[in-house]
């Protein structure tokens, strides 16, 4: 039955994303169940595509990608898959009409991790944040709006600029593995082998910006969505702060990370702050 294969294509697509990030995990868990699925079936979609840029060194990354891309277009015309992750998010597409140029924009970021080092002027890091995190979150969007364009209209600047922040923070936390493992550069005129304080501080004022940018969306948002998105943003803007809070030399020599007991003490705040609407 197609039903039976659809449902392990979802349990596929939350499996990926329990197993591979607990902080996405667990504000997912904090959204509206009838959304729920459906960020998985993103999230599950954009984790097997950044693996294959990231993580699969011993294989021809470029025709992976190339297979995954092509099955990803057969999937999406063909409303099926027996990749069971592109038959997910294939169902989430079609039933939220997710934008294919979103998708495209996605594809076109990913490539451009197969053989670009380094982003020289703003307006290639900007398009670069664009095709990786800021569909992604308009992809979400999608789904917390259910489809709804008005609304989705409304609150498109804000998600982008989420987006935007989190994959920001996601480099300065990541900056070792980056520079040391994949040889990559995204923040333009910048060196990161000698990132002073000064060059790390007008990093994170950048980000500041997008997060205030983001939160005068968050507040609107749908009552299923809000605590999940909510939950999301705080644990974010915790790690920007122990970032801005670390010396440079020590973000560029270890992976900084949240402990498990401080996430759960985020997500208790901010269930506290929610439920007392002081968001």
């Amino acid at each position: 039955m197609k039903s039976l294969f659809d449902q392990v294509s979802y349990l596929c697509s939350k499996q990926v994303t329990t197993t591979y990030s607990t902080s996405f995990s667990l504000a997912t868990r904090m959204l509206g169940k009838g959304i729920r699925q459906d960020i998985y079936n993103i999230y599950g979609f954009v984790r097997f595509a950044d693996e294959i840029v990231d993580s699969f060194h011993a294989y021809n990354k470029e025709e992976l990608l190339d297979t995954f891309e092509k099955d990803l277009n057969k999937a999406l015309v063909d409303r099926i898959s027996l990749n069971p992750i592109l038959n997910a998010f294939q169902h989430t597409v079609h039933k939220y009409n997710i934008g294919r140029d979103l998708i495209k924009d996605f594809m076109h970021s990913m490539r451009l991790d197969l053989s670009k080092k380094e982003y020289h002027s703003a307006e290639e890091y900007e398009n670069y944040i664009h095709g990786s995190a800021d569909v992604v979150g308009l992809m979400c969007l999608k789904v917390f709006v259910k489809g709804d364009q008005q609304k989705y209209e409304a609150l498109k600047y804000a998600a982008t600029k989420l987006g935007s922040a989190f994959q920001k923070v996601n480099f300065l936390r990541d900056l070792k593995a980056d520079t040391e493992e994949l040889n990559r550069n995204y923040f333009p005129n910048t060196n990161l082998q000698i990132l002073d304080e000064n060059e790390k501080l007008n990093i994170i004022t950048d980000i500041e910006h997008d997060f205030a940018e983001a939160y005068k969306g968050i507040i609107k948002l749908p009552i299923e969505a809000k605590f999940g998105v909510f939950t999301a943003y705080r644990y974010y803007k915790q790690l920007l702060k122990k970032l801005k809070h670390l010396p440079a030399t020590e973000i560029k020599n270890k992976r900084i990370r949240i402990p498990d007991y401080k996430k759960f003490e985020i997500l208790t705040r901010s269930y506290v702050k929610y439920q007392l609407n002081l968001m």
